[in-house]
């Protein structure tokens, strides 16, 4: 049953899809993340259906800058060091006892990149199926494939709130943003992100064959065919089913994708950037520029590496000039940054082929299957320049292994992948908190938007 009173944080989710966002990477494109629904909720034109599509990706990559930054701190990937804002370091480490509420530095008024932002593209998700669902002027097989697109990322999507609040529950009934279902729980959340990505699944599937017959970004090259998108779906899916615990799923929806176990390991779909009237990469730092907002290497990382590791070669830079933070737990010192982006329009991988082949790994490893884990694990080695691997098979021993080389692998990507791997597998305890005096989080409350209305008035 519904709630029956207005919800404050769906009512401001409805009001900013009539804020501005910046398109990506078209010309002449009116307003195409801010549709107004009457305007396309009856006949739409195969130009609004584009609008639309461009607008949903520009919502897609909405989450990237607050979960880089303030996830993978909490998973202990990173510092954000801010000398402007304390409240970078002590509140999002939780130095002094901080601890997470509803009016949390960051994420209080809308939940931040972590929870509004992927409502937002949740619901124009739900706008850009309704006017394909509701006009003559594409083909039935068109709509299949614009329906299935727009699953696919809502499925992406709700996984980000999902792992935000974790326990406490998320809403996926939001149809009606003023008047929005209940909260799930977690558990019960992904079995339905897991039916609306099997959706898009069949609607793309249902399109036929050949090319998406709209336009997508450069984020989609390789991927802008149905096959493609399909792959992509089952990646997502694979991903999904990890957090499920179902590890034949995981297995099923790799065989689906774009896993490659001989292929390049960073293949697959991404975020562009551009020049304005597109934004710029917001994780690109200069090497060693004179800053004091950046993103650091956590010094666990680096001091728990494997001498000779590719990974760290690679992905960070040891700077000339380390960034210092003062607090009240003492000096944070950044001696590296990150290396990964060659230049401020560098497109950011959303889900990646080195991913896969480590749930691969996870999933034969969790079916006792050592042979399969291990030989999956090893192609994430060999290219770490680290060697096979010569522990035990256990199912425990190979988790071990498995956590340890998804940790400088996916190390800060926009997901926080530590921080919900060690939570997953009750193990948060071993997140490092002794070099800056903090504490580990487990999930965050409800914003404090969420009060439905009623709440909010006091009554």
């Amino acid at each position: 049953m519904k709630n029956k009173t207005r919800n404050i944080g769906f009512a401001l989710i409805a009001a900013t899809m009539i804020a501005g966002c910046n398109p990506l990477e078209f010309d002449d494109i009116q307003d195409p993340n801010n549709p107004s629904v009457g305007s396309i909720a009856n006949n739409a034109t195969s130009e609004q259906i584009q609008f639309l599509i461009t607008g949903l990706e520009s919502r897609h990559r909405g989450y990237v800058t607050n979960i880089s930054q303030a996830w993978n701190t909490f998973g202990r990937e990173i510092w954000y060091l801010n000398a402007s804002d304390p409240r970078f370091q002590t509140d999002w480490l939780g130095q002094n006892g901080r601890v997470p509420d509803r009016s949390y530095f960051g994420f209080g008024n809308t939940g931040g990149g972590s929870w509004a932002t992927p409502y937002q593209a949740i619901k124009q998700a739900d706008v850009l199926q309704l006017a394909a669902e509701n006009t003559n002027n594409i083909s039935a097989s068109q709509k299949n494939a614009v329906i299935g697109f727009s699953k696919t990322i809502q499925g992406y999507q709700f996984m980000i709130p999902a792992n935000f609040v974790y326990q406490n529950g998320i809403r996926m009934d939001v149809e009606d943003p003023l008047n929005p279902g209940p909260f799930v729980p977690y558990e019960q959340a992904l079995d339905q992100i897991s039916t609306i990505l099997d959706e898009g699944f069949q609607a793309l599937g249902s399109s036929g064959s050949g090319n998406f017959p709209f336009r997508l970004t450069s984020g989609f090259n390789g991927f802008n065919t149905i096959t493609g998108l399909q792959q992509v779906n089952r990646a997502i899916a694979a991903r999904l089913n990890a957090y499920r615990e179902d590890w034949q799923g995981v297995l099923t929806a790799l065989d689906g994708s774009f896993m490659n176990l001989n292929g390049n390991l960073n293949a697959g779909p991404a975020h562009p950037y551009g020049a304005a009237p597109d934004i710029f990469n917001p994780l690109f730092y200069l090497p060693n520029a004179a800053v004091n907002t950046i993103i650091v290497v956590h010094p666990s990382v680096l001091d728990d590496a494997t001498p000779g590791d590719l990974r760290v070669q690679n992905k960070f830079l040891k700077r000339t000039n380390p960034v210092t933070v003062t607090t009240d737990a003492g000096a944070l010192v950044g001696t590296h940054q990150d290396a990964r982006w060659p230049n401020n329009t560098a497109p950011i991988p959303f889900i990646r082929n080195e991913e896969l082949i480590l749930l691969k790994a996870e999933a034969h490893a969790n079916l006792n299957q050592g042979t399969d884990a291990v030989a999956a694990i090893n192609i994430i080695r060999t290219a770490a320049g680290i060697g096979p691997y010569t522990g035990a098979t256990t199912t425990a021993a190979l988790i071990n292994e498995i956590l340890y080389q998804r940790r400088y692998s996916l190390w800060a990507e926009p997901w926080g992948h530590r921080w919900i791997d060690a939570r997953r597998y009750d193990r948060l305890s071993e997140i490092p908190t002794s070099y800056d005096g903090g504490t580990i989080f487990t999930q965050f409350p409800h914003p404090q938007a969420e009060l439905s209305w009623d709440e909010y008035v006091g009554n």
